[in-house]
């Protein structure tokens, strides 16, 4: 060992273990971004999350990621109205040039859904028809929250049901709320008492994407399904800024502010948490009837979610939410201390929810999966002098199993609900004695099988079957069948689907009408559950165009037949609501429409039209559904000068006459809407490190429903009805001061009462 060259070698060994020791060497990667066609694209974020090192890329697109040590890591580059890029990249401890070509999002063909057949599939190749809708959708019209953010999407429509406290629900091709399933990450989160006032408290800040079925969905997703599902697919926070922000202000006084915080707890452990707040407290009556014309609200809503990285892929993901809203509308000098009092009329609801939802793959080979959630909801609300107490907790499970077999692709599933319900209301007292309570208690197992047959490469078959047993009301069989074919290209889809319905009625946790005004409500007879038969044909055709843009049409044509419907009759007693099974059958039918342009240049034209017949038949006589309209159209046009960050949205619907509810032949209002539209443009610039700034004017044509109208509701000035003089027959009388023999009555509602205003809002998002 005394020989020099030993010696040397040593010295050196020890002098690179130190510099090992002391720091790695680093390199740069350096390039620059376009888009597919050739255009720079600025101000693009480039980062390497697993290192938190990043970049933003300069005016000509050029950019430089300094301090990345040797290595395989994962680049990821992002910039609104691109699709997010990542790619493996190799450090050697030498710069490393890499271009990159950001895909328009508007180019993209093949999105990943998962609601048509409960599993991850290519939009393309699901044989169900499923309607994608991504975070950059909503922005162009922003809205502090689902319920507000669905009404540019055609065939859904988010419809007030009270002019006072203006709750709502949402129509899926004219059916009625309760017909439609919401589901948060592919679980039942929102049902009985939150279709009410639950959706109203979903922020639109946590949207990853909403994927929509239009058409029966019962075999998979439970008889809720009946009309169609609406799955909220929440965002990942492995792929989420570090921190992101968006507000904004109207000028009405609104306030709506989303926080959200990405924390990577270890390199398999990523959390997300987000805060959403709302805030109106401007009394406003412009139509002069010494109403609020819109609700007064204040609400906060918590969200934590988190994600771990498992061997071999396997999910695993659980969040939890809680939302507290105080909302009241009423006469404009309503205040707190007049709450369930007969002296100044208000509707006042106080709603606390508490969510929690998870998924997990058993680690085994097979491919099962547990998802699980639970909730409580409790509603404390008044209106007028009339309360109404309110609590629902649900529990759910569910198992499922996902087999590929040569041209089979099996999914079975067992799953499990549980519903807690209790109220002040008749419908949780005893049969035998009203005074004594008794709360609901449903239990509700069910088991499924479906069976995706790829009879040929252009040829699919769905089959499927859902047997659940209410506690209640007995077996319940939903059987399914979808058939999909397209061309070799893709370019061209055909989807034809049937499936079965079944439906239980909670009147007073999903209709409002039946709480709000004077209305007295009648069961007249005991409700038995709906069942339906639903079939539809889709047809998807997509065209290339040669300057690399994309033209889409999705033209679907559907009809649900209804046995057993539960009706709410407004028209045989003008002071009562009368709820009963249909003799007779209903229909809703139509065709609807979507065109989808989107070129390279920055301009995506997006429009769609829905022409429809609902209705039902009893003694021969054909009736149309109340607040329903025969046509709807939708559209929105967003052009984006990309190289100076700045984009225009330009978005709008347009709603036909629907019949609304008269108190009597001498009710002077008039008996169908008029035409309606409500239309909205917006600015946004973007700027460097994440900042971007929006404004606009939302209702551009200001439009309101008592333009036309010479009032909207029934005896405003008199709203606990110490004025009508009544018949024995509990009838109100012609008299001088009531000259049309009306009572209080706030449910001819047809749209929002909320005229144009202006806004002003800022992003920003650090990845």
């Amino acid at each position: 060992m005394n020989n020099p060259y030993y010696a040397v070698s040593l010295a050196a060994i020890l002098i690179c273990l130190s510099a090992m020791a002391n720091g790695q060497t680093t390199s740069s990667i350096k390039g620059t971004i376009t888009d597919s066609n050739g255009n720079t694209v600025s101000w693009a974020t480039v980062s390497i999350p697993s290192l938190h090192i990043g970049t933003t890329a300069d005016s000509t697109g050029s950019y430089v990621l300094t301090g990345v040590p040797a290595g395989n890591w994962e680049l990821q580059v992002k910039y609104v109205g691109y699709r997010p890029y990542s790619m493996k990249i190799r450090s050697t401890g030498t710069p490393v040039q890499q271009d990159i070509v950001l895909m328009d999002e508007g180019t993209s063909l093949d999105e990943v859904v998962v609601s048509g057949t409960m599993k991850e599939v290519s939009k393309l190749d699901s044989p169900v028809p499923v309607e994608v809708y991504t975070a950059k959708f909503f922005k162009a019209n922003p809205a502090p929250s689902v319920f507000d953010a669905l009404q540019n999407i055609n065939g859904v429509r988010p419809q007030l049901n009270c002019n006072i406290c203006n709750t709502g629900d949402i129509h899926i091709n004219g059916l009625e709320g309760p017909y439609t399933m919401v589901l948060i990450d592919g679980m039942p989160i929102v049902s009985g008492l939150s279709t009410v006032y639950g959706l109203s408290g979903i922020p639109q800040s946590l949207i990853e994407r909403v994927e929509i079925v239009k058409g029966p969905a019962s075999t998979l997703y439970g008889s809720e399904a009946v009309g169609g599902l609406i799955n909220i697919i929440t965002k990942n926070p492995r792929t989420t800024p570090l921190l992101a922000v968006d507000a904004f202000g109207t000028s009405w006084g609104e306030i709506s502010a989303d926080v959200a915080a990405k924390i990577n707890v270890s390199k398999k452990v990523q959390s997300l948490l987000g805060a959403s707040y709302f805030n109106y407290q401007n009394p406003i009556d412009n139509n002069n009837d010494y109403f609020t014309d819109v609700t007064l609200q204040h609400r906060i809503s918590l969200f934590n979610k988190w994600n771990f990285e498992r061997k071999d892929n396997r999910v695993f993901s659980f969040a939890a939410r809680y939302v507290y809203e105080g909302r009241w509308g009423g006469e404009m000098n309503w205040e707190p201390s007049y709450r369930g009092t007969d002296e100044v009329y208000g509707e006042s609801i106080y709603t606390s929810r508490w969510e929690l939802f998870g998924t997990y793959q058993l680690p085994i080979k097979e491919h099962v999966t547990f998802m699980f959630s639970a909730n409580g909801h409790d509603q404390n609300s008044v209106y007028g002098d009339m309360s109404f107490l309110a609590d629902q907790y649900i529990g759910f499970g569910q198992l499922t199993w996902n087999k590929p077999a040569g041209s089979h692709d099996l999914l079975a599933g067992l799953t499990y609900r549980y519903t807690y319900y209790d109220d002040n209301t008749p419908a949780t007292a005893a049969a035998y004695n009203v005074d004594i309570n008794r709360p609901t208690n449903t239990s509700l197992p069910g088991l499924f099988l479906q069976d995706e047959i790829t009879l040929h490469t252009n040829h699919k078959l769905l089959l499927g079957a859902r047997y659940d047993y209410n506690s209640i009301h007995g077996s319940i069989l939903t059987p399914r069948a979808n058939y999909k074919w397209n061309s070799t290209d893709k370019n061209n889809v055909l989807r034809l689907s049937f499936g079965n319905g079944y439906r239980v009625a909670n009147i007073f946790t999903e209709d409002h009408y039946a709480l709000s005004g004077a209305r007295e409500v009648v069961f007249d007879n005991e409700l038995d559950p709906e069942t339906s038969w639903n079939g539809n044909v889709n047809f998807v055709k997509k065209v290339p165009l040669n300057n690399g843009g994309i033209i889409g049409f999705d033209a679907t044509v559907f009809y649900t037949y209804f046995n057993n419907k539960i009706i709410a009759d407004y028209d045989t007693d003008a002071t009562k609501i009368h709820y009963g099974n249909l003799d007779g059958h209903a229909v809703s039918q139509g065709i609807s429409l979507n065109i989808d342009l989107a070129l390279m240049n920055g301009l995506r034209l997006n429009a769609g039209a829905t022409a429809m017949d609902v209705y039902s038949m009893e003694n021969g006589e054909k009736v149309q559904q109340l607040f329903t309209e025969k046509f709807t159209g939708v559209w929105s046009a967003s052009y984006a000068i990309k190289g100076i960050g700045l984009s225009i949205d330009y978005t709008g619907n347009l709603y036909g006459p629907m019949r609304l509810p008269l108190l009597s032949d001498e009710d002077p209002r008039d008996p169908k809407s008029p035409w309606w539209s409500i239309q909205n443009i917006q600015i946004t610039k973007a700027f460097r490190n994440g900042i971007e700034l929006y404004g606009g004017i939302k209702n551009l044509l200001n439009w309101t429903p008592n333009k036309g109208n010479p009032f909207i509701i029934a005896r405003a000035h008199d709203p606990f009805n110490k004025l009508v003089e009544f018949d024995g027959n509990g009838q109100a009388l012609v008299t001088p001061e009531n000259p049309y023999g009306l009572t209080f009555d706030p449910s001819y509602v047809f749209g929002p009462n909320q005229g144009a205003r202006g806004f002003l809002g800022i992003r920003y998002s650090f990845y």
